[in-house]
């Protein structure tokens, strides 16, 4: 089905202000999968927040047109599916993840932050933990000092009670803090 001239205007409207916010864009080839199997992946993509679209490649170009994405149009032939997201790794994740059970998926290009991706960019961008998972590990790591240092301090209060010399607890306070 053709799209009139208005209908272009206003897909290309619609795909640039995704652009406008995104961080990460992943393009890949779809021919051959079926109906049913892009539907999960669409399925997929809303859940993770990324935005995904079949779209002409032609009215893609004219989105990406001027922007950080520009060095993308390039990789835009054949039969594409484009994955736009506000998430750093979200849209490669979907893809990838995607792509490891469905092999008529193949991963074409991306762009990272105007940084041009081939498909073993897309696929290290993709291993990269999530946003949520790096900022948990950060706060274990800044957590992890001062709960050895209350644990030391517990055992000094501890063996002050029981009477105990505190030479010992002087050298485990001596290792918990060199740690």
């Amino acid at each position: 089905m053709s799209l009139n001239l208005n209908d272009k205007k206003a897909v290309v409207a619609e795909v640039s202000a995704k652009v406008a916010t995104a961080q990460t864009i992943v393009v890949a080839e779809y021919r051959g999968i079926q109906v049913g199997h892009l539907t999960q992946l669409r399925a997929s993509a809303r859940a993770q927040g990324v935005y995904m679209r079949v779209l002409k490649n032609t009215l893609a170009r004219r989105a990406v047109e001027g922007t950080a994405f520009a060095s993308l149009a390039s990789e835009m032939t054949g039969p594409l599916i484009y994955a736009i997201s506000e998430d750093a790794v979200a849209a490669a994740k979907v893809i990838q993840d995607f792509a490891k059970s469905n092999d008529k998926l193949v991963v074409k290009a991306g762009n990272y932050a105007g940084k041009s991706l081939d498909k073993a960019g897309v696929v290290a961008l993709a291993s990269i933990p999530s946003r949520e998972v790096l900022l948990a590990q950060v706060v274990g790591m800044m957590q992890a000092p001062v709960s050895a240092f209350a644990r030391v301090l517990a055992a000094v209060a501890a063996q002050k009670e029981a009477g105990s010399p505190a030479a010992p607890v002087a050298e485990e306070a001596a290792e918990a803090a060199a740690e």
